[in-house]
């Protein structure tokens, strides 16, 4: 939307007087973070970025604005995906309608989000749409979330929001939603909702892509339904497999082919969208499994297609395998140092941030700091990043070449070995970014450096990009072994790593799922069971299709 249109009044925006067909009015709204169950963690309002209002939400979307928002961002403002720039496709789409954000709040992944924050956030997106509605009637509305958000007592927040939204907004506004393919979709979301899609890689580079087709679909849906057409037809399959991004990436097969087969089928008459959602591994909620999803004008392509791709999903369930080699840390630290591979990455899975863990385990801190290999400095190693306020904020206190005691982690996570004693020299400190205060701590035995270097920040982080290293003079390249709260490895990590192993640590987000404890999942559900039923026609669940009163 142009500042000319930003200030026009939305009655004379939706019926201009030049003849010209009205824009559809479409509000925008939604809270999106990744929270998993098993984490002590507990996601607040600091966490979270959050904007209010049309200017501030339509900045946040690259394709409008050309904001650059990569997925492996730090700190609060860090959905997963890549950012990118305006195209004549999204200056197209930011005239074609009229919008009207209210809020919307997103954050790293974390463990669930507080009750009375998301009541608060909740209540304002209600009061905020019911206002627009009533100021000049909404004719879509874009429910911007990620999908596998946790609230504390809730078992499906984005349904519990959504119908909220469709308390205030009625029944007859076209809604529409772009999610991370590490969402839900439960029942009372695909029935809140019209039109829904996810990505369709992982790692995430079609984030904001989503985000705008999805977008696209909606204007395109809601002007129609204004002017009397019906709505789309669709179709949910759900199918009963739980598995953890680092299996389904789509840079290995099976979800390679399966997520490149996408864009053909939506090539189909009568077919618009289809989607894939692997679901969320790590919360125990009846939602948490894949779901397939298509949508578009014919009924019967529709249901054919969403129960196709869910047998090819089935088909598949017995074949995803993690992306890459896995181990115990202390198996993977073997191999790390025997190789000669420079520099050898290590994701330490279990407590990696940006699924939702607590960001503060030190299981492999301990197990660093005791090796024989880095202990003596023969091999360089790189600890990154613990979430410790205060022994970054002593860090800070002692200054560059400043040397101390510390207890390093284990203060959200306690599970063993708990805080790690380290004598530490302060090797650099950065406050520029969203992490708050970071700190790079050369570990010493006695007065003589070890072999490893750890970074404790202020808040929970991941760090994906070459430029969170290079604030601390860091390199993703300068160091033998890097050990690093990650699942797969994001982009600007991959291409930096000579050589990488995925070590199954313990967390709150562990790859191993059996050894969580999952208890209220649907069942039978693989890897809890050994087989599940093929999908069947039984299985579908239709609507939309029809016109809106």
């Amino acid at each position: 939307m142009s500042a000319t249109s930003q200030s026009t009044h939305p009655a004379e925006a939706a019926h201009p007087s030049d003849g010209t067909p009205p824009r559809p009015r479409i509000g925008i709204a939604g809270i999106a973070i990744e929270s998993s169950t098993f984490t002590p963690y507990r996601s607040g309002a600091d966490d979270f970025e959050v904007r209010r209002g049309t200017a501030a939400i339509l900045d946040r979307y690259p394709f409008f604005s050309g904001a650059e928002d990569r997925g492996s961002s730090p700190g609060p403002a860090a959905p997963s995906g890549i950012g990118g720039g305006p195209s004549a496709s999204g200056r197209a789409l930011r005239e074609a309608a009229e919008y009207a954000g209210v809020l919307h709040a997103r954050a790293l992944p974390g463990g669930q989000l507080a009750r009375d924050v998301y009541e608060g956030w909740k209540q304002e997106i209600v009061e905020g749409l019911a206002a627009a509605h009533a100021e000049a009637p909404l004719d879509g509305f874009f429910f911007d979330i990620h999908g596998a958000m946790s609230v504390e007592g809730l078992e499906d927040a984005e349904g519990d929001l959504l119908t909220a939204i469709r308390g205030a907004i009625g029944p007859d506004v076209v809604v529409g939603t772009a999610m991370d393919l590490h969402g839900n979709v439960s029942h009372t979301l695909f029935e809140g909702c019209d039109l829904l899609t996810c990505y369709r890689h992982a790692p995430h580079i079609d984030a904001w892509e989503t985000r705008e087709r999805g977008l696209r679909d909606l204007v395109e849906a809601a002007a129609r339904v204004r002017d009397g057409g019906a709505l789309p037809h669709k179709a949910l399959v759900h199918v009963p497999i739980l598995l953890p991004g680092e299996k389904t990436s789509t840079r290995i097969e099976p979800a390679r082919t399966i997520y490149g087969g996408i864009p053909a089928i939506t090539q189909r008459g009568g077919i618009t969208d289809i989607s894939y959602w692997i679901g969320f591994a790590w919360a125990d909620q009846p939602r948490c499994q894949a779901a397939i999803v298509a949508f578009g004008d014919d009924e019967a392509a529709v249901q054919e297609a969403a129960l196709e791709l869910a047998g090819t999903v089935w088909q598949a369930r017995h074949d995803f395998e993690f992306v890459a080699p896995t181990g115990t840390f202390e198996e993977c630290l073997d191999q790390a140092i025997a190789s000669e591979a420079r520099p050898f990455w290590i994701s330490d899975s279990g407590d990696n941030p940006g699924a939702g863990g607590a960001d503060d385990t030190t299981y492999c801190l301990a197990r660093l700091a005791a090796r024989e290999e880095i202990r003596s400095g023969a091999v360089s190693a790189l600890m990154v990043a613990l979430v410790d306020p205060d022994t970054t904020d002593a860090a800070w206190q002692a200054g560059v070449g400043g040397r101390l005691e510390v207890q390093v982690g284990a203060r959200i996570d306690a599970r063993d070995p708990g805080p790690v004693p380290l004598r530490v020299e302060v090797a650099a400190l950065d406050e520029s970014g969203p992490t708050g205060r970071a700190a790079a701590l050369r570990v010493l035995d006695g007065e003589s450096p070890t072999g490893l270097t750890v970074v404790v920040t202020g808040r929970r982080s991941q760090w994906a990009r070459h430029e969170m290293f290079e604030r601390l003079g860091l390199s993703m390249t300068g160091f033998d072994v890097v050990t690093v709260k990650m699942g797969y490895l994001e982009p600007d990590q991959y291409d930096a790593a000579a050589d990488w192993l995925l070590a199954l640590t313990p967390g709150g987000v562990d790859q191993d799922l059996v050894r969580l404890g999952h208890s209220r999942i649907q069942r039978p559900m693989i890897p809890f069971d050994a087989e599940i039923p093929a999908p069947s026609a039984a299985d579908v669940l239709a609507g939309g299709g029809r016109a809106r009163r």
